[in-house]
This record gives C-alpha cells, structure tokens and sequence, in this order.
C-alpha cells in the first residue's frame, strides 16, 4: 500500500480539490442554476452573413438595411392543376386579406406555367407582426384544398423544428452511447456518473454562451452533441485511472488523489490537440470559424473543469456503487490483429500510397455551395421541396437590392429605366418608378396646381399647403417669392398632408379621406422599404440563379449604371448573389490558412509530447490523408455540402482524431522499451484499442445522427462529415499507422531529440 503525501504541484491541487469537494459541488450547482437560466437568453441567428467580415460590401448593406429600412414578409406559393383562371381568383381571394398588402399573378410564364400558377405574396408587415401570422395562416386554409407549395423562411418554426430534431438526436445518440459505455466501461455505475458529469458540463457551456451575445444556429444545434463526442473521454480517463489505482492505496481518498494529480497533466496534454484546432478555426476571417471554435474550446474548458473539481467529488460519494458494479473486460483482444498487421508489413500502407494521391485529386474536385439553395439534401424538408419544385417550374427569382445615397430622385428613375432594361431584370422596384397617376411617379416633383388637380382641391387649398411646407422646411421661396413655380416632390407633400390631418389641422370630405387613407398605406409601405434616412433601396427581381458568373456580371453591370450617377464607391449591390460571392472569397482565403494552421498547432503539440521530427509528421499525415479521404465521398457520391463543412470540419477533424494515433504512439513507445519492435507494436494495438473504439464510436454515432436526422443542410453535412471523417481516422489508426510506425521506426529513432531543461545542451 502506498501513501500521497507528495509535495509536488498536481498533488497538492488534487488534495485540495478532495479535500473541498463539498463546497466545489455546492458551487458548481449554484453555477449550473445560473447557466440553466440563461440557456434560453442565448441569441440565436440563422444567417450566416452576419459572420462576414465588416469591410464586405454585403455585411455593409445589411447593416444599413437593418438601420434605415423594415423588411417586408414575402412568400412565393406554387398551386400544381390549376387553371389560369382559378388561379386568378385565388390571387384575388388572398388579396383581399388583412395583413396582405398584394398578390403578383398574371398568365404570363413568370406565374402561369404548366398548369402550375406561381402567386408572389406581399403582405403588410414584418415576418414577426401578428396579423402577418394570422394572413399566413388564413392562406394555409384556403389553399388546404390545393395541390400547393410555399417557401418562405419562417425563423420560429425554422429553430423550433431545429431544436425538435436536435433533441431526438440527442436522445438515441444517449441510447447509443450509453450501451458503448456499457460495453467498454470497468463498472456499470461509472457510466452514471459520466453522464452527471456531461449534464453539468454541458449546462455550462450553453448557459455561459449568453455571455458571447449572438451565436449560430449551427453552432447551438451542434455544440451539445459535439461537446458529447469530444469530451466524454475525460471523464472515461479519470475513472480508468482511478480504478487503476485503487489496489494500491489503503483508502478510497488517497487513490482519488493520486488518479487525480496524474490525470490533470494527461488528460489536459490529450485536450491541447482538441483546442489547437478550434483555435485554428476562431482565427478564420470569416467570424463563423469564431463563433463555433470558441463555444467548442469552451465546451472542452467546461468539460475539463468539471472532470477535474467535480467528478472527485462524485467518485467520493459512491465508491461502494462503483466498486460493487464493477465488471470483467467485455472488449475483445486483438492481439491476433496486431500480429496480422505485422506479419503482413507494407500491405495496408501500400493501399494506403494508392489511395491518398486520388483522395488528394478527388477531395480538391469537391464542389461546396455558397448559398443553401444549392446545398445536396441529406434529409427530406418540406420548405426545401417546395422550393425546389419551384424552381423547376419557374423561372429564377433572384432579389438584389441596390442601396444608393439618399433623395436624388432623378438619378434613382433613370437607374430603374436603364435596369428594367436589361435582359435579366424582371422586375425593379424603387420610389421613383412608383405611379401615382399616368405618366407621374411618387418622387416626381409638383406645383401647386399639379397637386391641386391630383387631390381634387382648390388652388388657394393647395397654395396655403405649399407655403406651410416651405415655412417648415425654410425653403421660402414658397412664402416670398414665385409660390407658382415653386414645386415639391409628390412624396415629401404626402406625408406633410398626413402629419397635418394627424394634428387635425386639415380636413377633407370623407371619400377623399378614404382615398387617402389608402393612400397612405401603400406609401408607407414603400417608404418603409425603399426609403432610409441616408440611404434609398431600389430592388431588382432577376431571372439568374444565386451562384455563377452570370449572377456577378449582372451584379456589375448594376453597379456600373448605378456609379455613373453617384461616383465610384459611392453604392452597395446587395443580396443573395453578393452574399454568395462574399462568401467565397472568405473561404478561399480562409481553407488553406486554416488547414495550415490547424497542422502547425497539432505538430507543435506532437513535437514536445514525442520528440521526434518525423514520428509527429507520421501521425499528422496520417489523420491528414484521413482528411483528404473524407472530403472525397462528396465529389465521388456528386453531392455539394456547404463550404462551411469543409472549413470546420477539417479542424475538427485532425483536432480530436489526432488524439487516437497518439494513444498508439504512446503504447508503442511503452511496449517498445520491454519488447521487439514489431511484438510492441501488436501489443500497442491491443492496448489503444478500448480507448479508440469508444472515443471513434461515440464520435462516429453522433455525427451520422446529425448527417441524417436534422433537416438543416449546414448541420447535417457538417455532422455527416464529421462521423464519417472519425470512422475513417479510426480505421487509418487501426491499419496503416501501425505499419508505417514500424516501417520507419529508424527514421523515428534517427530524428528524437532531447531537451535538458536543467540548462544543459540541446541534442
């Protein structure tokens, strides 16, 4: 039996954590009532172009529009076997809606197609304001009958069903792993207390995520199930390590600490790989790598702090429990594998030369979509069917807003002229091209004699108007000099009528105020969207698809007849194609600055844990080629995930499944010092497989749930790659490394080095 009275650091931090473990557990539930309360203030968004950096021109023009104008709610509803003339009817049935402020159908091919009518629906307010939810669902009810589909992105229901499938992802994901556990575990109650760890863990990530103000959706869907994958190791560690020890010490207590203080330095070392690489993705430029690489790196942060001051509380509190379930060792030896894998030297690794040249190839092949629309489906969605229905039956319909200084009118017309003009333009929408009498538009500028026949008035009405206008905006020329010449834009005398009427300082007979009041609303409506307080929107409808050269030639020729008005620099182009190409030019630049870095860090890490130049490069080629293998199923299976998988995952992946080549490096090295090289190595594989196989399974489970279970194309590609992309490291780690650990071992012996951190020489 031995003692822990030892004076070094980790021992004295172990004795302190047992000996004040019931006030550590008393404040870690004072922190988890604090995290729980704060899960559901956490700041949610799913748009990914607020992760743009704030120099591109998109993430500038949605600042903008957000500032100045109100986004209108719009949906484009299809009715399948439908006459020209029913559907005619039906756009008028849900016009007359409150809540709809216009329905867009005509025969034309642009809405009449194939005996499918496309109804383009505007309605009278915000996404979020009731009685645009209460025309919603008025629509549902009159189309029920009907062969219908409608895309629109309803955020509500869009994290509601997120989170629905999310949970049921969690939930079998528990199921699994809970029997992995089972299965791999020394005792059954440990599993118990594995999980009571990960619940307190994971509260308090998600809680502490209110302190980052906005994050996500990807982030929050995925976070929890990936804090699972990646961290449930340590807690697994711990408990090993614990009841490895037990034999040896006369009391529970001085096993615990010993555990303990060997544990902090291993498991801490083992996390390093993890956060090198969700550190690497918080330095992408594109600020999503930020986002998900800090709630990741801080996910693993709690996980290790909860392993570390509260599972040595837990472990006190049921010893008996643990050791009473304690079981034989249900996982297999694979002994006669790693003798396989001996005695047939170079067989996996001469595949392994075969295959990574083609991974390279077909992995850089691989096309990724800037846009959702143009992202493969994994999992059935009704919204994404609708819209891909849609667009096979109707021509593209691709908004573009363009924003340019605010209040010259004229050169706003002749921008709209020049663009209606265009082959691809199907519709512009702006101030000044909206009619309010044959000929004449909203921002035209009238006498008072114009306006006088415009609202049926006197000309003495209409002149007292124009000098009251002039008197307010201290243009006098409407009090002192020629009140006849002096003219106003239409728009601007509107809203002056309006603000008098509201004061009750104008009047006018009851048919004219209804005239008016209608008026009104169709004003505001506009002004709401079109008009900001430095800045004008005018608004294209156009027949190209998100991504592609087309999209961006139309997006300069736009802005070419823009700045030829207002200067160079002078507008902003934005919308889907922008955002698209903004995008990509984020992930060119970030992809290879990411990969570069995520292997610098995970090398480094390598180089002072093994010493050796060339052991580290082994493993770090290894789960690299894992890499190239895994982005390679999408261009071999012709699918297109997001290019935010590629990116993420990428770090992820060689992050944690680093973590499996080093616990066979390690086992080797151990063996190695007792037994011939090629004995230790088949020794080596028997002794890394338990940890393997439950870090690879539970990884690989919970990303194929992800991958086909969650409707979001972001998260399921990124789940599904990030299963298969642990898989494949497994089966690497399990085949080809221990050969080529083998192969090389003289280049791995030739290329150690030593550090004397007495002061000596470095060798």
């Amino acid at each position: 039996m031995q003692s822990t009275e030892k004076k070094d650091m980790m021992h004295w931090i172990a004795s302190a954590v047992v000996r004040w473990r019931f006030v550590i557990m008393l404040l870690f539930f004072a922190a988890a009532v604090y995290c729980a309360l704060s899960v559901g203030k956490v700041q949610v968004s799913s748009d990914l172009t607020m992760f743009l950096g704030p120099e591109t021109e998109t993430r500038r023009g949605l600042t903008i529009m957000e500032e100045e104008f109100i986004a209108y709610a719009s949906e484009n509803i299809m009715v399948a076997n439908i006459t020209c003339e029913r559907a005619e009817a039906l756009a008028g049935e849900i016009r007359e809606l409150d809540g709809v402020a216009d329905v867009s159908f005509d025969n034309s091919p642009a809405h009449y197609n194939r005996a499918a009518a496309l109804l383009s629906v505007s309605y009278a307010g915000p996404s979020d304001d009731p009685a645009v939810s209460a025309a919603e669902g008025q629509i549902r009810s009159i189309l029920a009958p009907y062969d219908s589909y409608s895309y629109h992105m309803d955020v509500k229901n869009y994290f509601a069903t997120l989170a629905q499938e999310m949970a049921g992802v969690l939930l079998i994901a528990v199921t699994v792993i809970v029997a992995i556990l089972l299965f791999t575990s020394r005792s059954y109650f440990e599993v118990v207390i594995f999980f009571i760890v990960f619940v307190f863990a994971a509260l308090l990530n998600m809680g502490t995520n209110f302190w980052l103000g906005q994050i996500s959706s990807i982030t929050n869907s995925i976070a929890i199930i990936m804090q699972l994958a990646l961290a449930i190791d340590y807690a697994i560690i711990f408990s090993h390590r614990y009841q490895d020890e037990v034999p040896h010490f006369a009391s529970c207590r001085d096993a615990l600490v010993e555990a303990l203080a060997k544990s902090i330095i291993e498991i801490s070392a083992s996390s390093l790989t993890t956060i090198s690489g969700l550190v690497a993705l918080m330095l992408m430029k594109f600020r999503l790598g930020y986002d998900l690489g800090m709630v990741l790196a801080k996910s693993i942060v709690c996980s290790l702090l909860t392993v570390f001051l509260l599972m040595p509380g837990l472990i006190m509190l049921f010893p008996r429990a643990i050791r009473r379930t304690a079981h034989k060792n249900l996982i297999p030896d694979i002994r006669p594998w790693g003798r396989f894998l001996m005695k047939s030297r170079v067989l996996f690794v001469l595949l392994f030369v075969l295959i990574v040249p083609q991974a390279i190839w077909f992995s850089s092949r691989t096309t990724y979509a800037f846009n959702d629309s143009a992202v493969t489906e994994l999992v059935y969605s009704e919204s994404r069917a609708a819209m891909h229905k849609i667009q096979d039956s109707f021509a593209h319909s691709t908004m573009i807003a363009l924003l340019v200084p605010a209040e010259d009118f004229e050169s706003e017309k002749a921008i709209l002229r020049q663009a209606e003009a265009l082959p691809e333009i199907t519709g512009a929408t702006g101030l000044a091209n909206i009619e309010i009498e044959e000929g004449r538009v909203l921002t035209d500028r009238y006498t008072l004699r114009m306006f006088a026949e415009l609202l049926d008035i006197s000309a003495e009405q209409a002149r007292l108007l124009f000098q009251a206008y002039g008197v307010r905006h201290e243009e006098y020329q409407a009090v002192v000099g020629n009140v006849e010449t002096y003219s106003v834009p239409a728009v601007d005398m509107f809203l002056f009528v309006f603000d008098l009427i509201d004061r009750g300082v104008v009047t006018l007979e009851d048919e004219r105020m209804e005239e008016l009041s209608s008026l009104r609303r169709t004003l505001n409506m506009g002004l709401d969207q079109l008009r900001g307080e430095h800045w004008n929107r005018l608004v294209f409808t156009a027949d190209v698809p998100v991504e592609g050269e087309e999209s961006v030639a139309l997006v300069e020729k736009l802005r070419d007849i823009a700045e030829a008005y207002y200067g160079k620099g002078k507008v902003l182009v934005i919308g889907d194609v922008t955002s698209a190409r903004d995008l990509r030019e984020a992930y060119t630049s970030d992809s290879r600055l990411i990969s570069l870095l995520t292997i610098a860090f995970v090398y480094m890490i390598l180089l002072f844990t093994f010493r050796t130049f060339a052991g580290s490069a082994i493993l770090v080629f290894v789960i690299q080629s894992s890499i190239w293998i895994n982005f390679s199923f999408p261009y071999l299976q012709r699918m297109v995930p997001s290019f935010v998988t590629s990116m993420i995952v990428s770090a992820i992946q060689m992050g944690a499944t680093i973590d499996y080549a080093i616990v066979l490096m390690n086992r080797y090295q151990q063996c190695k010092a007792a037994l011939p090289k090629r004995e230790a190595m088949a020794e080596a594989v028997n002794r890394s497989f338990p940890t393997v196989l439950t870090s690879g399974a539970i990884m690989t489970i919970a990303g194929l749930l992800i991958g086909y279970r969650v409707s979001d194309v972001y998260v399921n590609h990124i789940g599904l790659a990030v299963g298969r992309g642990a898989f494949i490291s497994v089966v690497l780690v399990l085949t080809v490394l221990p050969q080529m650990l083998v192969l090389l071992d003289g280049a791995v012996e030739k290329t150690r080095f030593h550090i004397d951190l007495t002061g000596g020489e470095e060798l």
